[in-house]
């Protein structure tokens, strides 16, 4: 029985016993006479009424209808970046799609196609694993990827996928430090094999008509989002064209896909400065890198070189145009014209570089973060390059201007060889074109 009833019904009981003392168990202790008298009280007749009342309610009360929810309070539905909707997506309408219109809203999300998103998601899900993170592996690279992609800030991405702002950074700290450390090594190679040698070698040839060239070097600024004024020599990141930035230097095949990266630079600093300061060119200098394709051009053995602009230095391995603005000779302005044609590729990679990955047209993480970051970005680059990923519109970079930079003591006998295997190449070019 409701408690509540029995509380009516006790408190009923108190009122009778007052208003008619006779039925109270207190008298049992008084005169007979008293407890014989016959009450003529209306109480009793009263009391039993009301509780017979009390007692029909009781056990009539209807049950409570559940009220029906209003609009407002309706439960709300998942949203668009919820884990709910994100595994709805790639599990359960992902292959019911076309791939052509699968694929275009995959890359419209996160920058590239389903199928690349798997293999990435399949190679870094073991060393995301082991970090015990709260959140599934895919969708963990999906958001990074979508801050990489769209550049979003820590606050926009936070609220997009009601998270900590900290909890994001953290998850793009680690997902970009895994793809610019596990993965480099499997993406980004030097070409020493002889199979790929070739096909790079005979690939920058069909565009340059230059023979043995292997690669094309160049670097370019990352604009930061900003860098604290407290900054011990802060100013060493403004670049020359005015912004806040650290220095990307990379080598491209003919396919546009990096095959070396180093950021250890401030935008300070100018292409040749940086360029020595590399692990790259520690190995060239040094011998550590030898390419066994020797070609021969006018009796003279020319092993496999990277072309520059006359930013870098010339040397036996890069070679550089004679002029910037073609005031050589015929076979000179030729060999130029022949060389430049084979650095669009890496102009183009970096183009493609930033159009692609639009955080790194304002970087907007840590000063700490942004070498790693970078570094994912062309790793991630290089992922859609060899997949054949639609190439998206290139980033603009601004025109390049400067002088040489002077011949260091330690590099002067690899410019004399340079300088001179230059011309050979030159002379041999222009009597090639010369006779057709």
């Amino acid at each position: 029985m409701d408690q509540s009833f029995i509380l009516i019904l006790s408190n009923l009981l108190h009122l009778h016993n007052y208003l008619d003392p006779t039925t109270s168990p207190l008298l049992s202790s008084t005169s007979p006479s008293a407890a014989d008298a016959t009450s003529t009280s209306a109480a009793p007749l009263l009391f039993f009424t009301l509780a017979s009342v009390l007692s029909y309610l009781a056990t009539h009360r209807p049950t409570k209808k559940n009220p029906k929810p209003s609009s407002s309070s309706a439960a709300k539905p998942p949203s668009e970046f919820s884990v709910a909707a994100f595994r709805a997506l790639s599990t359960e309408h992902i292959w019911a799609m076309e791939a052509p219109l699968r694929d275009a809203q995959w890359r419209s999300l996160y920058g590239l196609s389903y199928p690349v998103f798997t293999t990435v998601v399949e190679k870094l899900k073991p060393y995301i694993t082991q970090s015990q993170l709260s959140l599934p592996s895919d969708y963990a690279v999906a958001m990074v990827l979508s801050r990489l992609s769209h550049g979003l800030t820590l606050k926009t991405l936070a609220s997009r996928y009601a998270l900590e702002p900290y909890l994001i950074s953290k998850i793009t700290n680690m997902v970009t430090r895994l793809l610019a450390t596990k993965l480099y090594p499997e993406f980004i190679k030097i070409p020493v094999s002889r199979r790929r040698l070739v096909e790079t070698t005979q690939g920058f040839q069909e565009v340059t008509s230059l023979p043995n060239v292997c690669g094309a070097i160049d670097s370019t600024p990352i604009k930061l989002h900003r860098i604290s004024p407290d900054m011990i020599n802060g100013s060493m990141y403004s670049c020359k064209y005015g912004f806040p930035s650290v220095l990307l230097q990379v080598v491209s095949d003919h396919k546009k896909i990096f095959w070396d990266v180093c950021v250890k630079a401030p935008g300070g600093y100018d292409d040749a400065t940086h360029f020595r300061d590399s692990l790259l060119y520690n190995r060239l200098i040094s011998g550590d890198i030898v390419w066994d394709k020797a070609v021969s051009v006018r009796g003279r053995p020319v092993r496999p070189y990277v072309v520059g602009d006359w930013c870098f230095p010339l040397l036996s391995f890069l070679l550089t145009p004679f002029s910037y603005n073609r005031t050589g000779s015929p076979a000179q302005n030729a060999f130029d014209e022949a060389l430049m044609k084979g650095r669009k590729s890496v102009e183009d990679a970096i183009g493609l570089l930033k159009g692609r990955w639009k955080i790194l047209q304002d970087l907007n993480v840590g000063l700490n973060h942004v070498p790693q970051t970078i570094v994912a970005c062309c790793v991630l680059h290089n992922l859609c390059q060899i997949a054949r990923e639609p190439e998206p519109e290139l980033w603009k970079e601004p025109q390049e201007n400067g002088q040489p930079p002077r011949v260091l003591e330690n590099e002067k006998s690899c410019y004399y060889y340079g300088e001179s295997l230059r011309q050979t190449l030159a002379d041999d070019l222009y009597q090639r074109l010369s006779s057709r």
